[in-house]
């Protein structure tokens, strides 16, 4: 039993699908459908593949941008997953209430859904955090789509901006800043690129997308210009970081397609009408690394680095340090084709390793439709973990992160695969948000074509999953009013916009309400560390903080991108276990200085500066 997209896409029942699990290095098929199917394959030689080829229907080739092709793949698990070495512990869920609308946020994304079906409606819709104007409270900058290709009877419904006041409401005040953004927005990067104390913003468009230069009076200026080697494209997710370690910021844009709006591709459905179409009928559009050059110019150097692969459909990208040897990684998120894991080799350049470290398939070997990427050590390895978000029937992939042993999807062993299933997710985000010691995992869902609302669905519940120290439970949706709610969920970004302690989430729909949800967790202990580089880069993105307290070593890094179409807030927030105790911090520069301090009992909230002793309160 198949059942057919319009748009080509087929989907395969889960109940037929010949899935394997890998426990120890022993298969497990999942039914006695699956082993009929292996033992009737071995008599049919249509069925055989030469040894370590695996043939996929739909699927474009690794190597050749041709529907159809073979690709090969080294199908030898590298080992059973590692346990977490946790007791299971009781959940204690976080509870969050969406006020919006109560602090004065009402941007609704218009995703320019027309008879059309075009391809750029599905994926629309970023969020961005940072303090513009440096007052101390964090603002909120949000994209804006409406018709992809407009006309000019169409009218412009600009991005927003909306800053804090004293009293802790947002005015949008977009209009002020001389920001002038007409692209159909994707995603937000935030970042102080020059080092001058003010956070500066690239919008990823489906089009041109644009560098805005924060003058520190409180306008912005466009300086696009300076992005030599930039083109058009569709890009999507976008993010800062350091990768080479040199003081300041780099960038890198995920680009997803070749793909013209105003002169789209056709697709039709088997009664002849428009629809999304498949990624596969599509070419791909590399993406771009922009190195900063230190005197205002960015040079796109994304081939000379490294930073390249076949079929790359890019929507999500972290930039962290996933291998343990102190230099930042990019790992990126694939739509339908393997994802990316560049190695950094310590000399500037990246080596693609998805296949050899995992992480570029599901444990299937499948390539999945990877949309969001959330970060976090959900098992306290010390190694970030990454869970990617996918489209309905794939569900979603947690991957642990073993370090120089590379990603291992446990998507199965730790409860995360069944409940995801159904769901199709895009923004999603990890951490300990009612500070009981245990990671808790927020994912916004929502389908790409309105046509699927009777079958699939369109709008869909969000999800909130909690970690026992074992396996992920789903919160039940009865616990809060917002999880009972279906919407069109795209980015995905935290903030402690309130200042009470704990992060709190803002969450961009299509054509509804953002929603800016209030972390409303009992209080325990949070601790919240800021970072202030000098020798590094000033926002202290890649650095790695460790806090340790009664024998328990707790590692984090301000990770560059994450999530989707979304930049957090810069804070790293660490749970410890005894609320009264001391804790020990260690702070591991990009600059590669490392700094010490303790923190006291009633210390909650420090601001830790490069090469100052101590620390301040915030």
């Amino acid at each position: 039993m198949v059942f057919f997209y319009p748009s080509g896409r087929t989907f395969l029942p889960e109940e037929f699908r010949i899935s394997t699990f890998w426990q120890g290095s022993i298969p497990v098929m999942k039914s006695p459908v699956c082993l009929l199917a292996v033992v009737l394959c071995a008599f049919v030689t249509g069925c055989s593949e030469p040894a370590g080829t695996v043939a996929v229907e739909g699927q474009l080739n690794r190597d050749s941008t041709e529907p159809g092709a073979k690709r090969k793949f080294d199908f030898k698990p590298r080992g059973s997953a590692v346990t977490p070495n946790n007791s299971v512990r009781e959940i204690a869920f976080p509870q969050f209430t969406d006020v919006a609308a109560d602090v004065g946020i009402h941007h609704v994304f218009d995703n320019g859904a027309s008879p059309k079906a075009l391809m750029v409606e599905s994926t629309g819709g970023g969020c961005g955090w940072g303090d513009f104007d440096r007052d101390g409270r964090i603002d909120l900058y949000l994209t804006q789509g409406g018709q992809p290709c407009p006309g000019p009877a169409d009218a412009f419904v600009p991005d927003s901006l909306y800053r804090q006041t004293v009293a802790g409401r947002f005015v949008d005040c977009l209009a002020e800043t001389g920001i002038d953004d007409s692209g159909f927005g994707h995603g937000v990067a935030v970042g102080d690129y020059d080092n001058d104390g003010f956070d500066d913003l690239f919008v990823s468009n489906a089009g041109i997308s644009r560098l805005f230069l924060n003058l520190g009076d409180g306008t912005f200026q466009d300086v696009t210009g300076s992005l030599q080697g930039a083109r058009r494209a569709w890009s999507s997710t976008s993010a800062w970081g350091d990768p080479d370690r040199d003081g300041d910021l780099d960038l890198y844009v995920c680009n997803y397609a070749v793909y013209d709006p105003c002169n789209p591709v056709e697709c039709l459905d088997k009664d002849g009408i428009p629809s999304i179409c498949h990624p596969r009928n599509v070419e791909a559009e590399p993406d771009m690394f922009f190195r900063n050059e230190g005197d205002g110019r960015f040079v796109e150097c994304s081939r000379e680095l490294g930073l390249f692969g076949p079929g790359n459909k890019a929507l999500g990208v972290v930039i962290a340090d996933l291998t343990g040897d102190g230099w930042p990684d990019i790992y990126v998120a694939n739509d339908t084709t393997a994802n990316f894991f560049f190695v950094n080799d310590g000399t500037g350049t990246f080596r693609e390793s998805a296949q050899l470290l995992g992480g570029a398939y599901s444990s299937i070997g499948e390539p999945q439709a990877s949309m969001g990427v959330a970060f976090g050590d959900y098992d306290k390895n010390g190694f970030p973990d990454l869970l990617l978000t996918h489209f309905t029937g794939e569900s979603n992939t947690l991957y642990q992160n073993r370090g120089p042993q590379g990603l291992f999807d446990v998507s199965h062993l730790t409860g995360l695969r069944e409940p995801s299933l159904p769901k199709l997710g895009f923004g999603a985000v990890m951490s300990d948000f009612n500070a009981d010691g245990g990671m808790d995992l927020f994912v916004t869902n929502g389908h790409i074509d309105p046509r699927y609302a009777e079958s699939e669905g369109y709008e869909m519940v969000p999800q909130l999953f909690s970690f026992d120290g074992q396996m992920w439970r789903e919160r039940p949706a009865e616990s809060g009013d917002f999880f009972t709610r279906r919407f069109v969920g795209r980015a995905v970004g935290t903030a402690d916009f309130d200042s009470d302690g704990d992060l709190d989430i803002c969450v961009v729909h299509h054509n509804s309400p953002a929603a800016l949800l209030r972390n409303d967790a009992p209080a325990r202990r949070l601790v919240k560390v800021r970072l202030l580089g000098v020798s590094s880069n000033r926002n202290g993105y890649n650095t790695s903080v460790a806090v340790e307290q009664n024998g328990e070593r707790l590692v984090q890094e301000l990770p560059g991108g994450t999530s989707y179409a979304a930049t957090h807030e810069r804070v790293l927030c660490f749970a410890p276990g005894d609320e009264s105790g001391v804790l020990s911090l260690e702070v591991r520069w990009p600059s590669g200085l490392t700094q010490n301090a303790e923190l006291g009992a009633g210390v909650n909230s420090v601001l830790i500066q490069e090469g100052v002793s101590g620390y301040r309160e915030f």
